[in-house]
Order: structure tokens, then sequence, then C-alpha cells
């Protein structure tokens, strides 16, 4: 019998080497090398009896034509929005997230709704347990086949007797080739079927939309690699314990990573948002101290985001500094401005931010609303809740514009606010709604509108 061929990968780069070593020389990783068998044959194309030979040519881009109908609707417009318009032909999409978050939940759903002829490939659940599923969605499509299948030879056997246009592979993790002596979910076996699906979505115009596990760490299990091959790489982010999630790209070929989608979790599935300003400002009949609404940017969608802040007296000695949702670091330098420029005595109590709703923001225009949710809950005195935000906050104490201020105003404006906050040196056209637009120059300005 002959001796079976072994090599070494590490689990987290997916370097090969020839012996064992105690760390990666690639990514500096400790113990994440791991022996696996290989049998190298000769590769085959992924259609198994085709004979046919391709030959590449170059040609100038001038030359290289572009349909205009490369893009499929997917009759989602979170999901639309987030892809930058719809799936586009023989492309590689890649989903991860957390375990039970909704990934099988969300393309099962956009597989049953997509106007396409669909094959939904599962290697985690029977068919009776995807039709069960289906039901609870409420979403019957004649045109959505199911298999349940792990080796990728039998699956391109099904592929060509029903040539479906959209493929949905859940999960990656669980496919296996035959060409490769390796267990489902080891580096070699995640890229090698990986690879042989590439060449099927190239060669077919067909998309192809996989479900990837992610590890403790957060990030989506395999070789690294596994993310360059795709064209197209999603998260899908959200909390156990709250019902919206939300949908980033944390790479695309093919358009924005800067685009969010945000949907509701429901027992009859995920429903889409499509004002989530609503969703991210609380509801409540008082004016309490501490909040205040910041008007701020998700790629091209504006959206309204509450700010709450709390600040009390220091218990044991040391003040605490806690952010949720914000950057903590940005959160000290704002507290150091208020004490420097503002002359706010800050530094013996302790600071809770949060930013509602769950989300987090790395946009520099809620700077305003952080410092007045700060001072409000400081002054115990509440901001008028029909009030907004949108400005940076610089180390001199100075307010600074931020960019598509318009937009802003004109979703301020939409959602029922009557006054918002902007920096005095924000270039706007003239004024013509309802809204009144208050300009400030300083910290201290905001806090002689608000305050005194």
């Amino acid at each position: 019998m002959a001796k079976a061929k072994t090599t070494f990968f590490c689990q987290n780069c997916g370097s090969q080497y020839a012996k064992w070593l105690g760390q990666c020389t690639s990514c500096k990783e400790w113990n994440t090398i791991v022996e696996e068998i290989i049998q190298k044959e000769e590769k085959r194309n992924w259609k198994q009896n085709s004979t046919k030979k391709t030959n590449s040519k170059a040609l100038n881009i001038s030359e290289i034509s572009i349909n205009k109908e490369d893009r499929i609707s997917t009759k989602n417009n979170e999901f639309n929005r987030v892809l930058g318009g719809g799936l586009v032909k023989g492309s590689m999409l890649l989903l991860g997230g957390e375990p039970g978050i909704g990934k099988s939940t969300l393309l099962l759903q956009i597989a049953l709704t997509i106007p396409k002829k669909v094959l939904y490939v599962s290697g985690e659940e029977s068919q009776s347990q995807i039709k069960m599923r289906a039901e609870r969605l409420q979403s019957l499509h004649t045109n959505c086949l199911i298999l349940t299948e792990t080796n990728t030879q039998n699956i391109f056997r099904a592929i060509e007797e029903v040539q479906p246009e959209v493929v949905v592979i859940d999960s990656i993790q669980t496919l296996y080739t035959e060409y490769i002596e390796a267990s489902p979910g080891s580096i070699s076996q995640i890229r090698e079927t990986t690879a042989e699906l590439i060449k099927f979505a190239k060669e077919t115009a067909t998309p192809v939309l996989l479900i990837g596990h992610i590890t403790k760490d957060g990030n989506i299990a395999g070789p690294k690699i596994l993310e360059h091959m795709v064209d197209v790489v999603l998260q899908f982010e959200g909390d156990r314990n709250h019902t919206y999630r939300i949908l980033r790209a944390n790479k695309n070929r093919f358009g924005s990573t800067a685009e969010l989608g945000i949907y509701e979790m429901l027992n009859v599935g995920l429903r889409e948002v499509e004002n989530p300003s609503e969703i991210l400002i609380s509801q409540k009949e008082d004016d309490l101290s501490g909040t205040a609404i910041a008007a701020t940017l998700e790629g091209v969608r504006p959206l309204m985001i509450e700010v709450q802040a709390l600040v009390s007296t220091a218990v044991y000695g040391t003040p605490q500094r806690s952010a949720t949702g914000y950057d903590t670091k940005r959160l000290n330098m704002l507290l150091a401005v208020l004490e420097k420029r503002a002359g706010f005595r800050l530094g013996a109590k302790d600071v809770f931010l949060n930013i509602a709703g769950g989300i987090k923001v790395d946009d520099p225009a809620i700077d305003l609303a952080v410092i007045v949710s700060i001072l409000s809950s400081n002054e115990d005195m509440a901001i008028p809740q029909d009030y907004c935000f949108a400005a940076e906050i610089g180390l001199a104490g100075e307010i600074r514009p931020v960019n598509r201020i318009e937009q802003r105003i004109l979703e301020a404006e939409k959602l029922g606010f009557h006054k918002i906050f902007i920096s005095k040196f924000n270039k706007i056209s003239k004024n013509r709604s309802a809204i009144k637009i208050v300009k400030v120059a300083k910290v201290e300005d905001i806090f002689t509108n608000l305050f005194s």
C-alpha cells in the first residue's frame, strides 16, 4: 500500500510547510500548524465530462464589452444596497457571522424570493428541515431547488442537470472534494473546494453564495486566502438579545464597502428595516437628561442615532471610562477637551457612554452629540427631543465641519426635528427647509445655547 502523502498547513493564514513548526513564519502565530493528508492528482475541470479546452486570449481594455444586465436583483433592498445593486454574474460571495445569527435564514429567504432558478445546497440540514424553515418564512418558490450534498463532484453533476442561475452553498466548511484526502473543514479542503466553485462561477457566469463559519475570534474559519479568493465578503452582525441584525461588506470588488443593511429578526424571518432612524431613537414620553440625537452617515445612507451618557461621582476613587458602540480613546479625548478648553471638572467623575440600538459608529460627526449628552448628564438638564447635532470636535475645542451636511439636514427635517446644530464653518446653500440651523464655533457656544 502506497504511503499517504502529508504536508503541514497553518490554520490561521494557510501557509504550507514541509515539516511541523511551533510558530508560523508568515503570520507569527503559535501552535497553528497541523498535519494534513494530501493526494496530488491531475486537476480536473469542475465539469467532469467536459472535454472542451478553452484558450484564453488577451484583449485590449478598450475592446472589452460590458453587459448592462450583469447584475441580478435579489428582491431584497437591504441586500442589494450592500452589494451595490444586486448580484454580479459570475461573482463569488462569502457570508460570515456568529452561530444562530441568521445567515442560513437570510440566504434561504433570498433564494426563495429571487426571480431566478436557484439551487440551494445544504451540508448541514436535511431537505425536510429546510422545507419546514421555508414554510415558517411564508415564502415558497417553485424555482428554488434543494440539494443536501457535501461532495463537490456530486454537486456539479446536479448543477449540470438542473442548470441553475444562482447557487447557494450552506456551508463551505462542510464541503469536500475527492481529489484531496483530508477531512471537511480542513485548510486544504476549504481551499480546494472554493477553487472549484470559483472556476465554475467564472466559466458559467453563475453567482455563487457561500456561508462561512467563524472562529471564536470572530474571523471566518479556514485560511485567510479564502477571503482573498472570493469577490465579496459580507459580515452578518447582531446580538442575540436584540432583534436587529446588521449586514456589512468587509470586501466588495463591485461596489462600496461603506454600505449598511439593517434587518429585524421576527418569527417569520428577517424583515428589512427601510428607515433605521426610527429604531435607533428611543421612544419616550418625558425629556431625560444625558441623551442627544446625532446625524450620522453609513455609506450613502443618513441615520439619526441616539447617544446616551451617564456622568456620576467616582465611588472607588479611580474614575471609570466606558463606551459601548463608540471608541473609548476618542471618548477620553473629548473629555480632555471639555476639561482643558471649557473648564468642566470631569476628571473625578465616572463617564459611561452608549450608542442606542446596539450599533457601532466611527463617524466623527457624532462628536458634538457625545459632548452634549455628557454635559446634559453632568448638569442634569434634558435636551429637547426635537434637537439634533452634526459636527466634529477638535483638540482646541473648536467645532469642525463635516461632509455632506445637507444630506444630514434633510434627514433630520424628514424625521420631524426642529433644530440642528452644526459647525459655523460648514458651507451650505440657502436654507429653504423648515428646520432651523444653528451654527456654533466652539464648545462654549453650544453650552451657552443649551444650558444657560
